[in-house]
């Protein structure tokens, strides 16, 4: 389904058929749930806030401009329900601190694989505060513009630089120590 199939849906349920909206959930159900799992770190949790992610777009079907693209417009609506359910219910979190240092006893350099770097990567972005991990989850993970994070979270193009900025100096100075260190005790 493109863009011009989403709208014509959308143009079908604004005219009555409510079966229409079924192509729609089809199309970015995935998505809507891989954005809300990069908020909670939980598939349940997941995939019952994309759901209500959907209801309230299929309520508010009349209120989309046609300036923006159906998705972007869907990626904001579900971008500001997942912050407010994470402010009402947060997501448990682990300090980056407290995380074990992964090693694969497999390797000869005793450094780390990439999956295991990898998830250090994701719980260090999950650890982040709010603010800054919403910036740099849907700039990094959703590969939104500035332009695009910056619509789906409501804010102004220059606080969404400054908390991806700020975020990305919080994940430098506490990877760091999980990431860099191993590479220099390696070269050692």
């Amino acid at each position: 389904m493109s863009a011009s199939e989403d709208e014509a849906a959308v143009q079908q349920v604004l005219d009555g058929n409510a079966g229409a909206f079924e192509g729609v959930v089809r199309r970015w159900q995935g998505p809507l749930i891989n954005l809300a799992y990069r908020f909670c770190r939980d598939r349940g949790r997941a995939e019952e806030m994309a759901q209500e992610a959907f209801l309230r777009a299929y309520r508010s079907l009349d209120r989309w401009r046609r300036e923006a693209a159906f998705s972007t417009w869907l990626f904001a609506l579900a971008t500001n329900l997942y912050c407010s359910e994470l402010r009402r219910i947060p997501a448990r979190t682990v300090a980056l601190d407290d995380v074990a240092e992964p090693r694969d006893p497999r390797a000869i350099d005793g450094g780390l694989e990439q999956e295991d770097q990898d998830r250090i990567v994701r719980r260090a972005v999950h650890a982040l505060p709010p603010k800054y991990r919403e910036a740099v989850t849907l700039f990094y993970f959703h590969d939104m513009d500035i332009a695009a994070a910056s619509h789906s979270l409501s804010l102004p193009e220059g606080t969404v630089k400054a908390r991806l900025s700020r975020g990305r100096a919080i994940l430098r100075s506490k990877l760091s120590q999980h990431l860099v260190a191993p590479l220099l005790r390696k070269e050692a």
